[in-house]
C-alpha cells in the first residue's frame, strides 16, 4: 500500500497494512520548532533556517528528509497568507508583540517563551450585536490564499500521499472566545447570545466562502478537511452539552454539510479535553475524524471511546499522551503508552497514529524516536 492507500483504508474503517503515521498534517500534529531542531540533530540531518509553519503555536515546517526517514503518510496543504494584511512585530516591554488580521492581539515572552498567547479581544467592550455590524472582517476569498493549492495537492498526491487541506482560521466557536475574550465568551452565551450569534455565523459564513473556493481548486485531489473548536477542558466541557447543542451544533452541522456538498472528503475535527459528552452530537453533525483524542483527559478512556464510538468516527491522535509523559517520562514509558494506544485504537482500522496535540518544545528526540520505533514495531496489522 502507499500513503493515500493506507490512510484511506483506515478513515473508511477498514484495516491497512500498518496504521498511518501522522507528522505535521494538521496545526495539532506538528512539532514546536525547538523539538524539530533537536529531532534533526539526533537523526543527523543537517541544520536548517527555521520555517515557522504556525505563528500562535511555534510549529516548524517539517521537512522532506525528515518525512522520509520516519514514514509519514500524509501531507498537509495550507492557504497562503493574505496580501492585505502583513504581521508586523513590535515590542512592548517583556514581550514580543502582533496583530492578526482578526484584531486579536497576540504576545510571546522574550525570555523563556515558547508560544504567543492573546491578550487583545477587538470586540472585549461590545454591548450588542449592533455594535459589530461594521467591523472590517478579512476577506476569505483573497487569492492569496488559493495560490499554487492545486500544484502542491497534485505533487502530494502524485508522490502517493493522503492530502489533507488547511482551513482558513480557528473554529465557529473559538473565534468568538478570541474575538471576546474568555470572560465574555462564556457570559455571551446566558447574557449576551446575540453576540455569540452574530459572531459565529459571521465565521461560518466566511468558513463556506474559504471551502467553497478551496475544494474548487483541490477538493478532487483531498482526503480530508481540517476544522476544530476547543469544546472541553481538563475534566469537564467548557460549556455545557445543552449550550453546545442550542449554539455551536446547528453551526458545525450547517457547515460540515456544505463541506460535503463540495467534494468527497473527510472532515477532521480538533477538540481537546474530556469532549466525550458532545462526541455523538459531532459524530451527528457530520465528523468524521476525531482528533487528538486526548486520553489524559477525563472520561477520554481509549478502549471505551473505541468502543462505543469506533464504528462511526476515525481516531487521528491519541498515540501518545504528551501531557504526562512525552515531554517528561522515559524512553521505556513512552513505549508502554504507545503500545497501550496501539493496542486500544488500531484494531478494525480507524486510526491514524499522530501525537496527543503537537509534539512540545520539551520532548527529547529519545523520546520522540522511542515513540516512532514501538509504532513501528506494534503497528502492523497481521
Amino acid at each position: 500500500m502507499n500513503s493515500h492507500e493506507r490512510v484511506t483504508a483506515s478513515v473508511d474503517h477498514r484495516e491497512p497494512d500498518r496504521v498511518p503515521f501522522d507528522l505535521g498534517a494538521t496545526p495539532m500534529t506538528g512539532m514546536h520548532t525547538n523539538a524539530y531542531r533537536n529531532l534533526r540533530k539526533h537523526l543527523g540531518f543537517p541544520e536548517l533556517s527555521d520555517q515557522i509553519e504556525d505563528r500562535i503555536q511555534q510549529l516548524a515546517h517539517v521537512d522532506e528528509d525528515v518525512h522520509q526517514c520516519l514514514k509519514t503518510d500524509v501531507r498537509c496543504i495550507l492557504p497562503g497568507g493574505s496580501d492585505k494584511y502583513q504581521a508586523m512585530m513590535r515590542d512592548e516591554g517583556d514581550y514580543t508583540c502582533y496583530t492578526d488580521e482578526f484584531g486579536v492581539g497576540w504576545r510571546k515572552p522574550k525570555s523563556g517563551g515558547f508560544y504567543f498567547d492573546m491578550y487583545q479581544h477587538p470586540f472585549e467592550n461590545a454591548q450588542s450585536a449592533a455594535d459589530l455590524e461594521n467591523y472590517r472582517w478579512p476577506d476569505p476569498l483573497e487569492e492569496s490564499r488559493f495560490k499554487g493549492v492545486r500544484e502542491r495537492a497534485q505533487a502530494a498526491r502524485d508522490a502517493g500521499r493522503a492530502v489533507v487541506l488547511g482551513g482558513l482560521c480557528a473554529g465557529v466557536s473559538e473565534l468568538h472566545s478570541w474575538m471576546r475574550g474568555y470572560v465574555n465568551y462564556f457570559s455571551d452565551f446566558v447574557l449576551n447570545p446575540d453576540i455569540a450569534e452574530f459572531i459565529m455565523d459571521k465565521v461560518v459564513e466566511m468558513k463556506m466562502a474559504y471551502w467553497e473556493r478551496m475544494l474548487a481548486e483541490a477538493g478532487d485531489l483531498a482526503d480530508v478537511v481540517v476544522e476544530a473548536d476547543d469544546l472541553a477542558g481538563q475534566d469537564r466541557m467548557l460549556i455545557s452539552p445543552k449550550a453546545y447543542r442550542k449554539y455551536i451544533k446547528p453551526r458545525h452541522t450547517r457547515l460540515f454539510a456544505f463541506i460535503k456538498s463540495k467534494a468527497p472528503v473527510k472532515v477532521f475535527f480538533h477538540s481537546c479535553g474530556s469532549a466525550r459528552p458532545v462526541i455523538g452530537d459531532l459524530i451527528e453533525s457530520g465528523i468524521d475524524i476525531l482528533n487528538p483524542v486526548q486520553k489524559s483527559a477525563a472520561n477520554m478512556n481509549l478502549v471505551e471511546l473505541k468502543r462505543d464510538f469506533g464504528r462511526d468516527v476515525t481516531f487521528w491522535g491519541g498515540g501518545v499522551d504528551t501531557q504526562r509523559i512525552f515531554g517528561s517520562g522515559t524512553p521505556q514509558e513512552v513505549r508502554d503508552d504507545v503500545k497501550r494506544s496501539i493496542d486500544a485504537l488500531a484494531p478494525g482500522g480507524g486510526f491514524v497514529f499522530a501525537t496527543v496535540h503537537n509534539t512540545q518544545a520539551n520532548v527529547p528526540p529519545e523520546n520522540f524516536m522511542a515513540m516512532w520505533e514501538t509504532l513501528q514495531e506494534f503497528g502492523i496489522y497481521l
